[in-house]
C-alpha cells in the first residue's frame, strides 16, 4: 500500500534537540536551530537581564515562551509573555526582547531565516554594535 502513511515515512524527518549544538551567541543568549525547506525553528536560551537588540526581519515569527518571562518591546508598546504564552510577530515588525528571568523560548519563522544560514545575524552575535 502506497498511501499517505507511506509518503510520510519516506519524507518525514526527526530531529533531536540533544544532538543539535547549542550555539553561544552573546553573553546570556544561546540557541539551537533547525532549518527545514521553508521554515526555521529555534530554541532560544536567555539569561535574566539579557537583551536581544531591536531588529526586524522579513520572516513571520511565533515565539513560544516555554520557561521564564520575556518582555517584547514594539513601537506600539511592550508585551510581557510567560511560560505557556505565544507572541506572534508580523513580518518587518521592529522588536527588542528583554529576559525578565532565565527563559527558554521556541521560535518558529517562515520563511527560513536566510540571515541565520549566512551568518548575517550580528544583532545576536554582537548586541552592543546594534544598540
Amino acid at each position: 500500500m502506497y498511501g499517505f502513511r507511506a509518503f510520510l515515512r519516506v519524507s518525514a524527518k526527526t530531529h533531536k534537540w540533544d544532538a543539535i549544538e547549542r550555539e553561544e551567541m552573546s553573553e546570556g543568549i544561546a540557541r539551537q536551530v533547525i532549518h527545514s525547506g521553508r521554515m526555521t525553528t529555534a530554541r532560544i536560551y536567555l539569561a535574566e537581564g539579557s537583551v536581544v537588540p531591536r531588529h526586524s526581519h522579513d520572516n513571520e515569527q511565533l515565539s513560544h515562551v516555554l520557561e521564564g518571562r520575556l518582555r517584547f518591546e514594539f513601537d506600539s508598546g511592550p508585551v510581557e509573555a510567560s511560560a505557556g504564552e505565544v507572541v506572534e510577530i508580523p513580518s518587518h515588525e521592529p522588536h527588542r526582547v528583554v529576559a525578565l528571568e532565565d527563559s527558554l523560548a521556541m521560535d518558529v519563522f517562515a520563511p527560513v531565516r536566510a540571515d541565520w544560514l549566512s551568518g548575517d545575524d550580528a544583532y545576536l552575535r554582537n548586541p552592543q554594535a546594534t544598540e
